[in-house]
């Protein structure tokens, strides 16, 4: 009967239709949320970068040691852990919905804080992140130049300064990243031949950049204390920072005994394609 009333009265039932159709619209906005359960788990991800080493070596030496402190962590569900050929490395630590994420993602930095002097030096100087965030993918940006005006150094460089950052401040975003990240650097090619002429090795090399490639504060003059008649005071900035291959040939690998500097078995590349072949004799 009750059936029967709207087949035989359409225009009875497109009333009620729409009745039903604006105060479900109505309503809408003011429904609670506090009773729809939170089905994703609160996830912590640990991500660090072992430079220059493969993925063996990579699960070896950092993800193994990483995963065996935070394997106990307090309310722990799964972890999963995924190491790239590349030496990155990235760690995913699942809790329950009800866990709160602030306290899950200091419980696990204080884990990872104690397999922080096994890790190599290269992790241990890049850093190890601890951060809250989903592993799987939200939104994917593409970036291209038109008309080809621009390479992909230059595009990925002005994502790294003027976009990334803008993304992370968004609210709800827990991280960003910029995949096939290229950046701006000078690679250094070995020629083992000369290095072995000179009993220089690669680590004397690395050596040798550490020390002499760096940026120190140089002081000022003019500084406390100074006598009355001293009215300014003058930052001195050094200039200790490589900045061209020029500067790169120019590097002293080893000193001989009659005093000499050797800088032998280098050749430096700005790029793939742009090779410059230096620092081949003594200065």
């Amino acid at each position: 009967m009750f059936v029967n009333t709207f087949i035989r009265r359409p225009v009875l039932t497109t009333v009620c239709t729409f009745i039903i159709l604006l105060l479900g619209s109505i309503c809408i906005p003011i429904l609670p949320i506090s009773q729809l359960p939170d089905l994703a788990p609160v996830q912590i991800t640990v991500s660090s970068n072992n430079i220059g080493a493969d993925a063996q070596t990579t699960e070896n030496t950092v993800t193994n040691i990483i995963e065996r402190q935070i394997n106990g962590v307090k309310d722990v569900s799964y972890i999963s852990s995924n190491t790239g050929n590349d030496g990155s490395s990235n760690i995913t630590v699942s809790f329950p919905t009800n866990v709160n994420s602030d306290i899950a993602q200091v419980n696990v930095q204080n884990k990872q804080a104690l397999a922080s002097p096994q890790l190599p030096d290269t992790v241990q100087r890049t850093g190890v992140t601890v951060e809250t965030a989903s592993s799987s993918l939200l939104l994917v940006y593409g970036f291209y130049s038109e008309n080809n005006e621009y390479d992909n150094i230059f595009i990925s460089n002005y994502v790294d300064l003027y976009i990334l950052d803008q993304i992370k401040r968004l609210r709800g975003v827990g991280s960003a990243r910029v995949f096939g990240e290229r950046k701006y650097a000078m690679r250094l090619w070995l020629d083992p031949n000369k290095l072995a002429q000179h009993q220089l090795t690669p680590q004397d090399v690395t050596t040798a950049l550490q020390q002499q490639n760096i940026q120190v504060g140089a002081g000022a003059i003019g500084k406390e204390p100074a006598p009355d008649n001293q009215s300014f005071e003058f930052a001195l900035r050094a200039t200790s920072r490589f900045k061209d291959a020029a500067e790169f040939e120019d590097m002293v690998l080893k000193v001989s005994q009659g005093g000499t500097n050797s800088s032998y078995g280098l050749d430096f590349c700005l790029s793939d394609r742009d090779c410059l072949s230096g620092a081949i004799g003594s200065v």
